[in-house]
């Protein structure tokens, strides 16, 4: 489950990280792509239920399993992602 609001703070760092600042020196591009993927997943995600498990609720849980997906999960999520912001928050580009 995916949160319907998204503060104006949590939109400005989203931004910040996906254009690249506050990187550690070094990073590439898709460090920050993978930063603000997760940052985006970490403000949205309410619960994640998988294959009729209880669902995950807790921010540690939450992202471990994030971490944990298979490619195709994570594909998943960000289509998920990208489709609830095209929804909910147009002006949120979720690349």
């Amino acid at each position: 489950m995916l949160r319907g609001s998204l503060s104006p703070r949590t939109r400005r760092g989203y931004a910040r990280i996906a254009s690249g600042h506050d990187l550690p020196p070094g990073a590439t591009r898709d460090d920050a792509w993978q930063r603000a993927f997760e940052y985006l997943f970490e403000h949205l995600a309410e619960s994640w239920t998988i294959a009729g498990t209880d669902p995950l609720t807790s921010q540690r849980e939450l992202l471990g399993r994030l971490r944990m997906a298979t490619q195709a999960e994570r594909g998943w999520v960000r289509n998920t992602l990208r489709r609830h912001c095209e929804t909910h928050f147009p002006d949120v580009d979720a690349a």
